[in-house]
């Protein structure tokens, strides 16, 4: 269970990572134009930015407190508040009838949620 945790918890990081990075460093007009960014034309270019930057705040919070050993609790908070950013990645997607898209998001929050569970939980860092 610890190491489907540890997979889990580095592929979450790793597309956050990467997902973050793009809505901050790439710009928002560019964003809207890859398949699946159309989403970007409904929000302001800060909040894209913000939203970047909570993804990567997210993906630090899900593997460094654990490496480092510093407030190890952090790392089940950050995939709760990376389950939140995905419910609203949802239902952003299926209001704007990406249905596909939309079941990508759950996937992601439900391995959140695995994460979460697991490490509050039976494998939980503290304790």
């Amino acid at each position: 269970m610890h190491l489907a945790l540890w997979i889990v918890t580095g592929l979450l990081a790793a597309v956050f990572l990467f997902a973050g990075a793009a809505k901050l460093f790439v710009p928002r007009e560019k964003l809207a134009r890859a398949p699946g960014g159309g989403w970007a034309e409904d929000f302001g270019a800060g909040f894209v930015k913000a939203l970047g930057a909570v993804e990567v705040l997210g993906a630090v919070g899900l593997v460094l407190p654990a490496v480092l050993g510093v407030a190890p609790v952090l790392v089940p908070l950050a995939a709760v508040g990376l389950m939140v950013v995905m419910a609203g990645a949802a239902v952003v997607t299926f209001r704007r009838r990406e249905p596909l898209h939309a079941l990508v998001n759950l996937a992601y929050l439900a391995l959140a949620a695995f994460v979460a569970w697991g490490r509050f939980g039976p494998e939980s860092f503290v304790g």
